[in-house]
């Protein structure tokens, strides 16, 4: 069972156990989804109901992400992750997708993948005109 928050030290410690769930998954011979990875994570508390909440939360693209599709490496493709490490703090804690503090999920991955690229879609771009 996790215990979920809307922090910072909260997200850091998802980022770990999503790659530590990778690796177990890997090692049982198991697809890397959000329906093993839910099912890890809450056990009996990861019904059929709540898994596909979470899927259709963890929008990318504006399109919901299927429960079975293998995911890729947190490291190196990083978007679908946040979206679902969102989806879920989202689910368990009964707020508002759009309320999760983003700085802090971004932060928390750069944290947790120091080699990576920081992610931050939620970046204004700014357009020069003229």
């Amino acid at each position: 069972m996790v215990t979920i928050e809307n922090t910072q030290e909260c997200f850091v410690m998802l980022w770990r156990r999503l790659e530590r769930t990778r690796r177990l998954l890997g090692g049982q011979y198991k697809r890397f989804c959000i329906r093993n990875v839910m099912k890890a994570w809450f056990g009996p508390e990861a019904t059929d109901d709540r898994i596909w909440e979470v899927c259709h939360r963890a929008l990318v693209d504006d399109e919901p992400q299927e429960g079975w599709n293998e995911l890729p490496l947190p490291s190196r493709y990083p978007r679908k992750h946040r979206e679902l490490l969102r989806a879920i703090v989202s689910v368990q804690l009964g707020i508002s997708y759009y309320k999760i503090n983003l700085k802090a999920l971004d932060a928390a991955y750069s944290i947790v993948f120091p080699n990576s690229t920081p992610i931050n879609v939620n970046k204004k771009r700014g357009g020069r005109t003229g």
